[in-house]
């Protein structure tokens, strides 16, 4: 197996790491909007080949796309307002005064939510055939996931969560039962569906935009699906589940790097005997879903693939848990069969075993090297930029570390002497920009930078702490943060190191 020989992996490149949220506007969040083309601008004048997001779809508790009620569905909050002002079933909105510095997702969402009702009801009344037509279209295309998540997404406003505390007859998913609801609920399942209907005519929008200026998009897929969603609900034999419909065991990581407990993520697992015995269909559908929207997915916790981390649901913490094996090679095989090569990162953070190693191997998919945990060992740490293949994604960090400026200021006095050593004493004036050097000079193929860091900011603008249950995933920018000086300096760098696009 190998990555397609026309990603961006395949050559020397560098890109840069916003969620769609973080972006500017005045509607409460980031979204689809001018901000998002805006950025695909700016990424182009600093020379970068590369937007990396973090997953599209709905955010679950604690604001985090990683816990979300669909693995396919976009989410509502980054549907673009203006746009369905434009089209005209949407009034003029004055502005909220909502923060631009960050997503208060308590008054956020119930207004944006209030005003896509409003934009559905106005499409009804105002729509032009064309639309109508366009929407059906779409309706059809994607009736294999988008189906069962309006129909969830009605159940869970009347019922709430999680499914498994339904009535039996909606929750086990009996013909007559859903059918009832879909006789009474027709406007509401509209509603889900029309939602669905504007991001993706967005998106395809804005990914075409940035294809169009040389831009790829880095997309997200988490590995496990929240069990209060859609797809858990509507596929619950291609899970680890009780006769209620719980979860008996749930998914995390030991203790690690980030937690001395570990990480108790509380996903239900999947059956993967289950999964075989059709040919993992699911995933199948679900990559291809990725692949229609992004030019790369980056698979979140890789590891899991080989082995995973099985934790009793009684269990409070991570520490209990134990190794189990996952499906390896052959479900790698069975999806390439099928999509043919794969664009992918494989995330293979944390511990990672010798199996693992050899399963990203197989598969010929880049791993990835963070720069934050490269400067407590010796210098055979494989964070370190001498140890780096040219198959490699190098990040300063991620959205799950501090901002480059916080991690230095935090840093122990044993982690700032070896940087020092390492990299120059240049760390103690600019640890952002020595830290971006560093992983752009190296031999990885793909360099990717937080917008944070490109904009120096400190651990106030962190966007997520692992094990941190509220105050995440909230971080936004605004134009005034960035005048000329960060882009000149990244395209400078990008052409020194041989990363800026074909024909630049």
């Amino acid at each position: 197996m190998s990555i397609p020989a026309d990603s961006l992996l395949a050559r020397r490149s560098s890109g840069v790491l916003l969620h769609i949220t973080s972006l500017p506007g005045p509607n409460g969040c980031g979204d689809l909007g001018p901000a998002a083309r805006h950025f695909v601008d700016w990424l182009v004048a600093a020379g970068q080949s590369a937007w990396q997001v973090l997953p599209l779809s709905p955010a679950g508790p604690g604001n985090s796309p990683y816990q979300s009620v669909s693995a396919f569905a976009g989410s509502p909050l980054m549907v673009d307002l203006d746009d369905l002002v434009h089209k005209g079933w949407l009034p003029w909105m004055p502005h909220q005064g909502f923060d631009h510095q960050r997503c208060d997702f308590g008054r956020v969402r119930p207004w944006r939510m209030a005003s896509l009702r409003q934009a559905w009801k106005g499409f009804g009344q105002r729509a032009s055939a064309a639309d109508r037509e366009d929407f059906a279209t779409f309706a059809a295309a994607h009736a294999h996931w988008l189906d069962d998540y309006a129909l969830f997404m009605v159940l869970d406003a009347r019922h709430g969560g999680p499914w498994s505390t339904w009535p039996q007859p909606l929750a086990r998913r009996e013909a007559d039962a859903l059918q009832a609801v879909r006789d009474q609920a027709d406007a509401d399942l509209g509603f889900w569906r029309f939602v669905q209907w504007r991001f993706w005519v967005q998106w395809q929008a804005l990914r075409r935009y940035a294809s169009e200026r040389g831009v790829q998009i880095i997309g997200d897929a988490p590995i496990f699906v929240a069990h209060h969603s859609a797809d858990v609900w509507a596929h619950a034999n291609q899970f680890l589940l009780d006769e209620r419909g719980d979860p008996f065991v749930v998914a995390g990581v030991p203790p690690d790097y980030f937690s001395p407990t570990g990480q108790r993520w509380g996903n239900p697992l999947y059956d993967w005997d289950a999964m075989a015995h059709d040919g993992y269909r699911w995933w199948k559908d679900r990559l291809a879903h990725s692949f229609r929207q992004v030019d790369v997915v980056r698979l979140d916790h890789f590891r899991g693939f080989e082995a995973h981390w099985e934790i009793p649901a009684t269990e409070p913490t991570a520490i209990a848990g134990r190794w189990q094996r996952g499906p390896g090679q052959a479900f790698f095989d069975a999806v390439q069969d099928e999509l043919g090569s794969l664009s992918v990162i494989a995330e293979d953070l944390g511990l990672i075993t010798p199996e693992v190693d050899a399963l990203r191997a197989g598969c010929g998919f880049p791993g990835m090297r963070i720069l934050h945990f490269a400067f407590g060992g010796d210098p055979a740490n494989p964070y370190l930029p001498h140890n780096y293949e040219r198959g490699t994604v190098a990040y300063t960090g991620t959205h799950d570390n501090d901002t480059s400026v916080g991690w230095w200021r935090s840093a122990a006095t044993g982690e700032k002497a070896a940087a020092r050593a390492y990299a120059g004493r240049c760390m103690d004036q600019e640890p952002h920009w020595t830290l971006i050097h560093s992983v752009s000079q190296s031999v990885a193929n793909t360099a990717i930078v937080p917008f944070q860091d490109v904009l120096g900011l400190d651990s106030r603008h962190r966007m997520n702490t692992p094990g941190l249950a509220s105050g995440c995933w909230e971080w936004r920018f605004d134009w005034s943060q960035v005048d000329h000086i960060p882009a000149e300096r990244l395209l400078a760098m990008t052409r020194a190191h041989g990363r800026l696009p074909p024909g630049r």
